[in-house]
């Protein structure tokens, strides 16, 4: 598909929206008021808006390969700073998903260049997890459930970041969720991971009041 067939489709795109609506872009070139902030993955196969369906300007967006969540990451860390304090979402959502390459290759011994530095975080939980993961005989059902646990682990992380921390303790009513999406059928799962307050997770990273 080349660009040009790209720009075509935007075309009739556009004009499919504003047949049905006239005032449809012109409402969101306005200002974006999303409720949620989605932080997802990189997977061509995972288009945050259309699997929940929701519309341009309800979702604000961050992907990356593997839905990971590290403390040293400006990117991912402005998208969480900026979506809560310039855009005042309250609801965050990490969501992953079963089939995951990232997953599957960091359960790997292959060397793949410069990404295995950043997979190296998914194969530090494997190793955390290695108790509950190495019995699990089924090698597509182990790498599910490291999907699963993945999850589970970026939305801790999220919480334990300074960010979430700070607007916690200035009283903002804020709440992490984990969902995890199977491709093979379009349905999201709610994991049962809400996180709304410090007291949630591990007191050493707790921020006080200064």
């Amino acid at each position: 598909m080349t660009i040009r067939r790209l720009i075509e489709n935007n075309r009739r795109w556009a004009a499919r929206l504003k047949e049905g609506d006239p005032d449809y872009f012109k409402r969101r070139a306005e200002s974006q008021t999303p409720g949620y902030l989605w932080i997802g993955c990189s997977d061509s196969r995972v288009p945050a808006n259309e699997v929940i369906g929701v519309e341009p300007g309800e979702v604000f967006v961050h992907r990356n390969v593997g839905n990971v969540v590290v403390h040293t990451d400006f990117n991912c860390l402005s998208v969480l700073e900026f979506g809560i304090e310039q855009l005042k979402i309250d609801e965050i959502i990490v969501c992953g998903h079963y089939g995951c390459g990232a997953v599957n290759a960091a359960m790997q011994n292959h060397e793949y260049g410069l990404i295995d530095n950043w997979l190296r975080h998914i194969k530090d939980l494997y190793v955390a997890c290695e108790e509950e993961l190495d019995p699990i005989t089924d090698e597509r059902q182990r790498m599910d459930r490291l999907c699963e646990l993945n999850v589970a682990r970026q939305a801790i992380s999220v919480c334990q970041t300074t960010i979430v921390q700070d607007a916690w303790r200035r009283g903002r009513k804020l709440t992490v969720h984990g969902l995890i999406y199977n491709i093979e059928d379009g349905h999201i799962q709610d994991m049962g991971i809400r996180i709304d307050g410090p007291e949630q997770i591990a007191p050493i990273y707790r921020m006080l009041e200064s």
